[in-house]
């Protein structure tokens, strides 16, 4: 197993003068088929995020990014919650049930982001585990928010995903990874039109419900 996790970091190809490991294109390609199955609320968007979590553990793990990599594990774990959660929400006609955050699990996200961003950017820190510890900390804690949100069905992560993506570009840049900032660049515009996606189905839904009840 050690041996094939060595092979996929150490070999790949090179474009532009940069290299791409095997485990980052695999692993970035299906963190963005992710995000194009989350659009379409289907179900497989979480066994194909395991996949991806595994492969990017091992190319953040390389690149001394501490934060990044314990994400990949986090995520993992987030990936069950979400594809039990799911699987309780899942409708029919709609796939899985969506709608906007009330107003208290909107100050519940912005808190965890701005507290969770700053307590994890000091134990980074601390630790010597990343280079860049704050906007480290701000892509690990907002992956969290996202995919708990996600899990819900709360429109709102699609926004959490833009802040995420906001800072992975330049950081992902400054560490080398090229490849993978260019995937951020990609997963920003498939989030905007996730985002719109999920607020025109949730309008629907909140549309058919109150329909129902009236009747």
């Amino acid at each position: 197993m050690q041996a094939i996790a060595e092979w996929v970091l150490d070999n790949g190809f090179t474009v532009l003068g940069q290299k791409i490991s095997w485990a980052e294109l695999v692993g970035q390609l299906c963190a963005l088929a992710v995000v194009f199955l989350a659009q379409r609320r289907t179900l497989s968007t979480w066994p194909v995020q395991v996949s991806a979590t595994v492969l990017l553990f091992a190319v953040y793990a390389s690149a001394h990014l501490g934060g990044l990599a314990i994400r990949q594990v986090m995520i993992l774990l987030i990936s069950f919650y979400g594809w039990w959660a799911w699987n309780r929400r899942s409708d029919p006609v709609y796939g899985v049930v969506v709608r906007k955050a009330s107003i208290l699990e909107r100050l519940v996200l912005i808190s965890a982001l701005a507290l969770g961003t700053s307590a994890f950017a000091l134990l980074l820190s601390a630790l010597d585990a990343s280079w860049a510890p704050w906007p480290d900390a701000w892509i690990f804690i907002g992956t969290l928010v996202a995919f708990w949100a996600q899990g819900r069905g709360l429109v709102e992560f699609w926004l959490v995903w833009l802040a995420v993506d906001a800072v992975g570009v330049p950081l992902q840049i400054a560490s080398g990874l090229y490849f993978s900032a260019a995937i951020y660049v990609v997963f920003a515009a498939l989030v905007v039109h996730g985002w719109w996606s999920w607020n025109r189905t949730a309008r629907v839904q909140r549309t058919r419900e109150s329909a129902a009840v009236a009747g």
